[in-house]
Order: structure tokens, then sequence, then C-alpha cells
């Protein structure tokens, strides 16, 4: 929801997710775009199954059961009608299997979409609109092992350094229905939801939300019963089962007291005290940019994981070893970034973009990951100033390929390329300059969070929302910078005049995008070049360019245009 980890959501070296969350850099070679098949659009998609219907609440029991790797459960869904009834998509990816449906005490039959993660329920054709319905879907089987996570998703079935059990989820992209049957769409997110994670003794599980109760059972197992108040994306939901110890604190924030919750291995009680004193400056750096925490009711908590991290809302997963940087190294090779936890503040930030807003089509992904790593720089300034979170955005520039467009494509469950992290950061960090007033901006990044609260939105909506606030013409940068490849250039040249002769060269065709440049000495100020004809201006004191640094293009210098 899942950065350059997952989200983080991210992805280093890999074309993560994000993941959705965690994340993941843009180190690696973009792949080819696939064919789409059926499975994509089913999985991707709003189809004709899912669009009349609505879901309101889930109540998911899963028994954990780490001897075979294998769960078994069942998830009642409460649902809207909000069309007109037809048959009803269910995704569980292979290999588990779904065991029997029903609904109002009656069973309901079923049948699967070739070998997709889609099954089609035959519900009453009765059903009235506007009215809520209960469905239960019961399964079990051995879910997908996640081989490499977060960036390759499934179940985590491994030991933690004293070879104790340690198991987890992580998802994102993957979908949740990796491991849990649900309407696996990023537009489908229940009010509420109740978890309810049955593991051996004595490990412990914590999930997303408040704990509500346990359960002790006979046979050496509890069920550890969780309740989630807020709205939450599907592939947020989290199983976090360890030798967990747990510790607490509390943070005054904007909308009252904030319970800060922390649960890691007992060995490592001591380190993760002393490591997440980074919480509450981070929460009050983005409060303070962001606007509130968006899940005071669910709390805050920090999950120690075995893998290096996910947004799981209001459980944040954490493997960063308790350590700066991004697993102890700076991705912006400025030095700022070992000045503070990668994960913990990359995960977190998701909790406002990502958890509390939402893109409807994981095409959008850079919606979660652009912002939650620019706000990797904007936690930077908090703490050491704006020229310092500048370096620090400029420095993950060499991360960035420029093949392929942020954008995926839509309805197809596609994410994609992993310039959805540093790419779109950049993209923001320079409309922030183009806006030229930190405090207008402030309120758009405030502003979006308090207008889109808890909803799934469009890329559209968001751009929209930025452009009118701002009061600039941005159509033709979101365009470019998230539909193609290559960045803009800055075409120009200097005649025997001392005359500035520039234009811009792009995939549009009518690009038009403000810039500032140094010309005449002194302070930067904006020129406003466009790709249609050449513009010119007489220069005094000097007979070169200089861009300011804030503004991620290319140049190209001629001798004659």
């Amino acid at each position: 929801m899942n950065s350059p980890t997952t989200c983080l959501l991210f992805r280093i070296g890999l074309f993560l997710l994000l993941s959705v969350a965690f994340a993941r850099p843009a180190d690696g070679q973009e792949q080819a775009a696939l064919p789409a098949t059926r499975a994509d659009t089913l999985r991707g998609s709003v189809t004709p199954q899912r669009a009349w219907w609505e879901v309101t609440y889930y109540d998911l029991h899963v028994a954990v059961q780490p001897e075979d790797s294998s769960i078994r459960g069942y998830n009642s869904i409460t649902y809207r009608v909000t069309g007109s009834p037809r048959k009803l998509q269910i995704d569980l990816q292979p290999p588990l299997r779904i065991d029997r449906v029903t609904q109002d005490g009656r069973e309901l039959s079923w049948q699967r979409a070739g070998n997709s993660s889609a099954y089609f329920v035959e519900v009453p054709t009765t059903l009235s609109r506007d009215s809520l319905y209960t469905l239960s879907v019961h399964y079990h089987g051995q879910p997908k092992v996640a081989e490499n996570p977060p960036w390759d998703g499934g179940f985590i079935w491994a030991e933690d350094p004293r070879g104790n059990p340690w198991i987890a989820t992580a998802n994102q992209g993957l979908g949740a229905s990796a491991w849990w049957p649900n309407k696996d769409h990023q537009t489908a997110e229940p009010d509420s939801m109740s978890i309810h994670i049955t593991v051996p003794d004595p490990l412990v599980n914590v999930s997303n939300g408040r704990l509500r109760d346990t359960i002790r059972h006979a046979n050496g197992t509890t069920t550890w019963s969780w309740f989630v108040s807020n709205p939450i994306n599907n592939y947020n939901i989290a199983v976090n089962a360890g030798h967990y110890v747990h510790f607490s604190d509390t943070f005054k924030g904007e909308d009252g007291k904030l319970d800060l919750d922390y649960w890691v291995l007992e060995q490592h009680l001591d380190k993760a005290k002393e490591q997440f004193r980074q919480v509450k400056p981070m929460m009050r750096c983005f409060e303070d940019w962001f606007g509130p925490y968006p899940f005071y009711e669910d709390s805050y908590k920090l999950v120690e994981t075995p893998y290096l991290g996910m947004e799981h809302q209001s459980a944040v997963a954490y493997g960063n070893r308790f350590q700066n940087g991004y697993r102890g190294e700076d991705l912006s090779g400025t030095g700022w970034g070992l000045k503070w936890d990668f994960i913990l503040v990359h995960e977190s930030a998701h909790e406002w973009w990502g958890n509390n807003i939402t893109t409807k089509d994981i095409a959008d992904m850079w919606g979660h990951e652009g912002f939650t790593s620019y706000a990797e720089s904007i936690y930077t300034e908090c703490r050491f100033g704006k020229q310092a979170a500048a370096e620090y955005t400029r420095g993950l520039r060499d991360r960035i390929q420029n093949r392929q467009p942020v954008t995926g494509r839509y309805g197809l469950n596609d994410e994609g390329s992993g310039d959805m992290y540093y790419k779109a950061h950049n993209m923001l960090h320079m409309i922030r300059h183009i806006i030229d007033d930190d405090s207008t901006w402030k309120n758009i990044l405030r502003g979006l969070n308090k207008t889109f609260r808890h909803q799934t939105v469009t890329a559209g909506q968001v751009e929209r929302y930025i452009i009118r606030h701002s009061g600039r013409e941005l159509d033709d940068l979101f365009d470019q910078y998230l539909h193609y490849g290559g960045l803009p250039v800055l075409r120009y040249y200097i005649d025997d005049l001392n005359r500035l002769h520039y234009r811009w060269q792009a995939d549009l065709p009518h690009f038009d995008m403000p810039l500032k440049v140094r010309v005449t000495g002194g302070e930067y100020s904006f020129i406003y070049p466009v790709s249609e004809r050449w513009k010119t201006i007489r220069l005094r004191d000097t007979n070169t360019l200089e861009v300011d640094p804030n503004f991620y293009i290319r140049t190209d210098s001629l001798s004659k245009p």
C-alpha cells in the first residue's frame, strides 16, 4: 500500500510490488509488458460480477498450522446490493481451495473461472437493492510461499534467531486473495473488519486494529481477535505470529492522544526501545505536513517481521534490524539517508499515502509510492532543513530508469514501472518549486488527506486537486512524467547577439511547463518554454544558462537550432 522497499511498500534492484508498501526502487532492467489475459482482467478490473455489490464488513477466521504450512478458515462477507444481482465474484488464489459457500443458512453453488483466482457464486437473483446480506466462504490449503518478501508476496514461514516459528504475510500487488477469500480489488474497502487468527501456543499473533480478545483452546492454540474500525484495503490485512513482547507509549497529536504500540522479539526489546524513539518526531513532522494520523481509533503499531517491511494499516511491518538507512545504506548517496530509519519512516508514511488515500487501480500506484517516497524528503526537512531535503531528493535520481511510464495499464492489476518511487518523488518536489510557495504546498498535502480521507481515488482526482489549489497549469507535467518513459528536454542556444533561444522537446506535442533558470546572475527566475516554437530573451552579463537543480529535466545545448 505497500516505497523503494515495499509498500513498501519497496523494491530495490527489483521491479517491486508496495506495495502496496512496501515498494521497489528501479535499479533493475524493466520488463516488457506481457499480453493481457482473461485472468488479468478478472483480477484487475471491476467486472460485472463485482460491480453490483459493495463490501461493508469482513469477519475473517483463520487457523495457521506451521507444522504443514497450511491454513484453514472462513470469511463472512457482509455486502450491500447496489445494482442488479447476478453471479458474485470472490477471489482466492491457488493452491488454496474453497470448500463451501453459504448465505442465510443455505449452501450456494459456485464455479471457478478457468485457472484464475476468480470464483463465481450463484446468489439469489431476488436480493433487494440497498439491503445487506452476509455470505460465508470456507476454505483451506497451503498458501503461496513468499520466496523474496515483500517483493515476491505470500505467506512467510520463517524462524527467529532462536529457532522459534516466525510467521507473517506480505502480499501487496499479489493480492490479499493469496491467503484469504475476498473481493480483491483496491476499490473494495470494508467499512470495518474483524480478524481472528488462531496460532499454536506460545506464539502471539498481531494483526491490524485493536486487540479485542484472546481465547485459549484445549488443543494448545490461541485465537487472537483484532478489530479494525476504519476502512482498510485488503492487502493491508496481516498475520504476524511470533514470540513477541509488547511495550507502548502515547503521542499527543492533532486529534488527541494516539496510542503507540510496539511488538518485537523478546531478545530485541532494548534495541527496539532505542530505535523506535524516532516515531514521535516522525509523527510530529507528518501530522504537520499531511494532517492528523488517519487512524487514531485503531492506534499506531510497529511489528517486527522476518522480512523488510510493509505498510500494513495500523500494524506497520518492520524488519530493518533496528538501524538507520535502508538495511544500513543510504539510497540517496548523500549521507542524509543514514540519519533516520528508512523502513520506519517510509512504511509509516503510507498511513497517509496509500492507506488513508488509496488508488482505485493499482496502475496508479505512484499515488502511494511517489508521495510516500517524497515523505522521506519531508521528514529530512523537518529534521535537517530544506536544503538537506532537496539534496536527498536529487540524490535519488541515479536510481530512476526513465524507460517506461510510471503509470501501469488500467484494469489488469498492472502497477506500472519502478519509477513510481523516485521519479514521482522528484516530480512532486519539482511541483513544489513551480508553485513556489511552501505554505500553499503544505496546505495542498494536508488538503488531499482531508478531502479524500478514507477514500479510494483515481490519479486524476489527485492531479485535479493539486492543479485547482495551486493555481498552476500542471496537466502537461503530470501527463509527461507519469505516462511517458522519458524526460522533457530543454533545447537552447545563445546566438552572437547574446540572446537565449529555448524550447521544450517532449513526448507531448504541445508540452508547456515553467522552468526556473539563472541567466543573468543572482536569483533563479522563471522562463516559460513551450514545445511548439522557440522563445527568445536577451542576456546581459552572461552567456551561460543554469537550470535550477530542483527541476528534474534534461538539457541540450545547441550551437545552432
